[in-house]
C-alpha cells in the first residue's frame, strides 16, 4: 500500500551558492506528525536537477536506504566539486552535445553528468541516470562484442569509437556512435573521468529505397501518374526494413565521426578551463606517466563492486600509501577520497591508540603475514571507534606481493541479523575477493602486453 502524498510548493531564491532555482512542485509523504518539510541539503547533480534531502525521505525509504542513497550522491558530487570550479555542470549545460560522463573511482563506474542533449535522445530524466552504469541503455540486440570492446578500452584507459546500438527509455532501438576518451589528472596522470559522446546514425536506406523501385519497377513511367503507389511502395518497404535495419550492422558516416571528435573537443576544452581554477587540471592525454601511487581504472571497476570498508597499500612506495579506498571506508572514516589517496594509514590513529597494537601490524607487513587486530582509531571529525581490523598480503599472477589490503569493521556496528556472515567471515571474504581482482587483471595485463 503506498503511502498518501502531499504537494508542497518549494520556492527557493537564488544567490552565489545554490545557481538557478525556481519554483516547483514536489510531491512528498504525507504524515500525522510531520507537516513541514525541513531541507537539509540539496545537491545540484545535472541540468535542472536538484536533489533534496529532508525529514520526509525518511517516511518514503528506510534509514539504511536513505544513508546508501545519500553517500552515493555525496560521492558523484565530490566527482565534479574535487576537480572543478561549482560553475562546470552549468556550463556543461550549455554544450548542444549529447554525451555523458563517468567515474571510474566511484563503485559500479556510474554517470555523474549527462548533458540535456543525451537525456533527450535517450528519453530519460536526469534523476533515472545519474549514479547508474551506461549498461542500462543496452539491450537484447546490443552488440556484445562491442561492449567487450568498450570494457577493454576502459582497462587499458584509451580512446574507443564503436558504432552501437543502444535503447531509449522507451524500449526503442536506436544506431549510434559511441565515442569515449579518458580525462587525465595533470598532475598525476591518473584516470580522473571517462567523457562518451553519442552521435546518432543516420540512415537513407528508407528514401534510397523508394528511389530504386522508382528506376526499376517503373521505368519510364510519368511521376505523376505513378506518385501514389510510390507512396505505397514507400511505406511497404520502410515497413520491411525495419526489422533487418536494427539488425544489421550501421556504420557512421565521415560526418558523423568528425561531429563526436568535435564534441569530445568542446567537452574537453570546458573541463580544462573549470579545472585551472580549482587548481587541479585535467588533460585529454597523459601529460607523465601515472604515478604508481594509484590502482588502474579496470582494478578500480572491479573493487568498486566490493561494498565492504577496505583500502589497499602499496608496500613498493615510500611510506606505504593508500592507492585504493572503498567507499564503505570514506563513509565509516568521514575522508573524501582525495584527502586518503597518497598517505599512510597513520591518520587514522590518535591519542588513544596503543602503540603495541601498532607495533603488531608493521610486524605483520614486514614478515609477510595476514593479522587481525582491534584498534582504537578516529574519524576526520575525531571521534573514535573500535576498528576490528584484519590486514593480509595481496599477490599478483606471477605470486608477488603487489598490495596489502586492509578491512575495517566498526565494533558497534555488528549486523544482528543471523543470516549476515560474522565480521571475520566478512573480511575472509572482502579479502578473497580483492586477491582475485588483482590476480585476474594482472594476468590480462600480462596477456594484452605478449
Amino acid at each position: 500500500m503506498h503511502p498518501k502524498t502531499i504537494d508542497v510548493h518549494l520556492s527557493l531564491i537564488s544567490d552565489h551558492s545554490l545557481p538557478k532555482f525556481h519554483s516547483r512542485y514536489f510531491q512528498i509523504p504525507s504524515s500525522k506528525q510531520q507537516h513541514t518539510l525541513y531541507i537539509t541539503s540539496l545537491s545540484h547533480l545535472g541540468p535542472s536537477f536538484y536533489f533534496i534531502f529532508s525529514n520526509f525521505l525518511t517516511h518514503g525509504i528506510g534509514l539504511q536506504a536513505r544513508t546508501k542513497m545519500e553517500s552515493q550522491l555525496g560521492l558523484i558530487q565530490q566527482s565534479f566539486n574535487n576537480r572543478y570550479s561549482n560553475w562546470v555542470r552549468e556550463a556543461l549545460d550549455e554544450l548542444s552535445d549529447n554525451f555523458t560522463i563517468t567515474d571510474p573511482g566511484i563503485s559500479g563506474h556510474p554517470i555523474v553528468f549527462a548533458s540535456r542533449g543525451f537525456l533527450k535522445m535517450s528519453g530519460y530524466a536526469c534523476e533515472e541516470v545519474i549514479g547508474k552504469n551506461g549498461r542500462i541503455f543496452q539491450g537484447p540486440k546490443t552488440n556484445r562484442r562491442s561492449i567487450m570492446e568498450i570494457r577493454e578500452a576502459i582497462r587499458e584507459e584509451r580512446t574507443i569509437e564503436v558504432n552501437l546500438l543502444n535503447y531509449r527509455k522507451d524500449g526503442t532501438p536506436f544506431w549510434m556512435l559511441f565515442h569515449m576518451t579518458p580525462i587525465f589528472g595533470k598532475d598525476d596522470g591518473r584516470v580522473i573521468h571517462f567523457v562518451a559522446v553519442q552521435v546518432p546514425i543516420c540512415r537513407n536506406q528508407r528514401r534510397n529505397g523508394v528511389s530504386l523501385c522508382e528506376d526499376v519497377v517503373f521505368g519510364s513511367c510519368r511521376r505523376e501518374v505513378c506518385s501514389d503507389s510510390l507512396l505505397d511502395l514507400g511505406r511497404v518497404l520502410a515497413l520491411d526494413s525495419d526489422t533487418r535495419e536494427i539488425e544489421e550492422q550501421c556504420e557512421a558516416s565521415d560526418l558523423e565521426k568528425r561531429r563526436a571528435r568535435n564534441a569530445i573537443n568542446n567537452i574537453l576544452s570546458v573541463l580544462t578551463h573549470y579545472s585551472e581554477l580549482t587548481g587541479r587540471l585535467v588533460c585529454g592525454k597523459r601529460c607523465i606517466a601515472p604515478q604508481s601511487g594509484f590502482v588502474s581504472s579496470s582494478l578500480n571497476i572491479s573493487l568498486g563492486r566490493i561494498k565492504q570498508s577496505f583500502v589497499l597499500t602499496d608496500p613498493h612506495l615510500p611510506d606505504m600509501p593508500i592507492v585504493y579506498a572503498s567507499d564503505a571506508f570514506l563513509k565509516l572514516t568521514g575522508y573524501d577520497r582525495h584527502e586518503v589517496l597518497g598517505h599512510n594509514c597513520r591518520f587514522l590513529n590518535g591519542f588513544d591508540t596503543d602503540t603495541t597494537t601498532l607495533y603488531q601490524i608493521k610486524e605483520s607487513i614486514r614478515t609477510e603475514q595476514a593479522c587481525t587486530v582491534r584498534i582504537l582509531n578516529y574519524r576526520k571529525d575525531k571521534s573514535s571507534f573500535w576498528n576490528l581490523l584484519h590486514i593480509s598480503p595481496v599477490r599478483n599472477a606471477s605470486g608477488k606481493i603487489a598490495y596489502f589490503v586492509g578491512v575495517q569493521i566498526e565494533e558497534g556496528c555488528k549486523n544482528q541479523d543471523r543470516h549476515v556472515l560474522s565480521p571475520e567471515m566478512r573480511q575472509f571474504s572482502t579479502v578473497g575477493t580483492v586477491k582475485v581482482a588483482v590476480r585476474s587483471l594482472s594476468m590480462g595485463a600480462g596477456s594484452s602486453k605478449s
